[in-house]
């Protein structure tokens, strides 16, 4: 389809209904609509079935991530009817002191879950959500420290999805391996860097401002539990299980090492590849599906001889684990379909932006923080990252092969960096995001309230960002612009810690 500007409104509408009316589901619907309307030329019978030729077309390219859902939300079930959950809580809050330990402990295992953010983002969420529970926590607080610790550690981590998914974006026909350009991206991917930096300092200080600020006040004086999950909490309290510590920690290790392991299968480790190329070829998605099917099978083994549950307990987990994950999956699949609407052969938004790119880059010192604004409002609008710098890496390197050969080998790792950079960043603050929609699910968090508390963080961050990207443009050394983009963080946290009061409870 030919380019043009009003492939920018499906995004659009969408974002701006999510937020006006707060209703994620019906703006999603309206927004793919719309699309298929454009696509169609006003076609109103057409458009429906375009609306879910694109829906089948993504769920069926997706399926895999969504049996791990399904898969993984069992495995959540049978640990909390187990009472495994409950034992660590139990342990947890005797041991955690105070508020800054619990979302400390909450961003440590973050940090370890590194192999894919799906599976970061609801582990960690189930994990500690009964911890900060205790300490009343805000769960927007909760989600924000989940999200800042699952696509920018995963986006910097060389053992992840993301990792693969890096590399399996560079066009056919690169003289660049995928997986070593990755890897020297890592140090200059300023978004990811900083928002670990300054999620710690909010965590430290406790510093909150703007709306997060608001909700963390009300909820210290009343915690608030959003209404979609107070059922959820209601069984979790009345479940019973004699599990021990060891039956939390034992199917998570396994989940971990068996999803690791999928990687380097489906890569090829066994046909003589390389740990490194295993996991720059690996199929994420199928790996992650094999890991979780393979833990439940060990979960069975490790609860029903010790008749830690009933196997009727056992199988009632079933429907649990997936009733569980319908609003997770719904928007999911919605988001997919969006993206679909959005995608080269529909209403073809990546050619639009492109072209702007392209005949507007006259100055290769801007180069990286084009790409890095560009990227954010494509994964803004778009609500995905892998989508997003799918779509922006191939044009960088198309644009890097025109400039003189020094040149271009000085400046395409900091453009691709600032390319990953703002699909994080743009995906943090897009409310339509898939990452942002499974940290609301693991935090059991209002979606929309998660949003609106964590892009005034974002905002803070890019801003650095813009600042240290446009160094390094000029100076064509990456080193440079991390040093300029630590440097006007460190002087935003002064501000922040000057001007913002602690709580009154710290």
């Amino acid at each position: 389809m030919e380019t043009t500007a009003l492939s920018m409104l499906p995004p659009i509408i969408t974002i701006v209904l999510a937020l006006l009316t707060k209703e994620v589901y019906l703006s999603l619907i309206v927004g793919i609509f719309a699309g298929a309307m454009l696509f169609t030329g006003g076609n109103f019978l057409q458009a429906i079935l375009t609306f879910f030729e694109i829906m089948s077309m993504k769920i069926g390219d997706n399926v895999n991530i969504l049996a791990f859902l399904v898969i993984l939300g069992i495995l959540v079930a049978a640990i909390t009817r187990s009472g495994a959950t409950r034992a660590y809580g139990e342990w947890a809050r005797r041991t955690i002191a105070g508020k800054k330990s619990a979302l400390g402990v909450t961003a440590l295992l973050g940090i370890l879950i590194f192999i894919d953010d799906y599976f970061n983002c609801l582990t960690v969420g189930t994990v500690m959500r009964p911890v900060t529970d205790k300490f009343k926590i805000a769960r927007a607080k909760l989600a924000y420290v989940i999200d800042s610790t699952a696509a920018p550690i995963c986006i910097i981590a060389p053992v992840s999805s993301w990792a693969a998914a890096v590399g399996s974006s560079l066009p056919e026909g690169s003289l660049i391996d995928g997986f070593a350009l990755f890897l020297q991206t890592i140090p200059f991917n300023l978004y990811a860097i900083l928002t670990m930096i300054f999620m710690a300092f909010i965590v430290v200080t406790e510093r909150d401002f703007a709306t997060m600020g608001k909700v963390v006040r009300d909820n210290a004086k009343e915690f608030k539990i959003p209404d979609e999950y107070k059922d959820a909490v209601k069984d979790e309290m009345n479940l019973g299980g004699n599990g021990k510590i060891i039956d939390l920690v034992l199917p998570l290790a396994v989940l971990i090492s068996v999803c690791i392991y999928g990687m380097l299968y489906t890569g090829g480790i066994h046909d003589g590849k390389s740990v490194a190329d295993a996991f720059a070829d690996c199929d994420a998605a199928q790996s992650l599906v094999f890991g979780a099917f393979i833990a439940l099978i060990f979960i069975s083994v490790l609860y029903l001889p010790r008749k830690v549950i009933t196997f009727s307990e056992f199988c009632d987990c079933f429907a649990q684990g997936f009733k569980a994950m319908v609003p997770a999956i719904f928007i999911l699949c919605l988001a997919w379909t969006l993206s679909g609407v959005c995608s080269g052969k529909y209403l073809n938004l990546g050619g639009y932006v492109g072209e702007i790119v392209q005949n507007n880059l006259s100055i290769a010192v801007f180069l990286p923080v084009i790409f890095f604004l560009v990227a954010i409002a494509l994964a803004f609008a778009t609500g995905t990252s892998w989508g997003t710098f799918g779509i922006l890496i191939p044009i960088c390197m198309s644009i890097l092969v025109n400039l003189p050969a020094d040149d271009a080998a000085n400046l395409l790792v900091i453009c691709i960096a600032a390319i990953l950079s703002g699909s994080v960043g743009g995906d943090h603050a897009s409310p339509i995001s898939d990452t942002t929609i499974l940290a609301s699910a693991g935090a059991q968090c209002n979606h929309l309230e998660h949003v609106e508390t964590q892009v005034p963080y974002v905002i803070t961050v890019s801003a650095c960002c813009i600042v240290g990207f446009l160094a390094a443009g000029f100076t064509q050394n990456g080193w440079l612009g991390l040093a300029t983009a630590l440097a006007c963080l460190i002087l935003v946290m002064f501000v922040v810690k000057t001007k913002v009061s602690p709580p009154a409870d710290s």
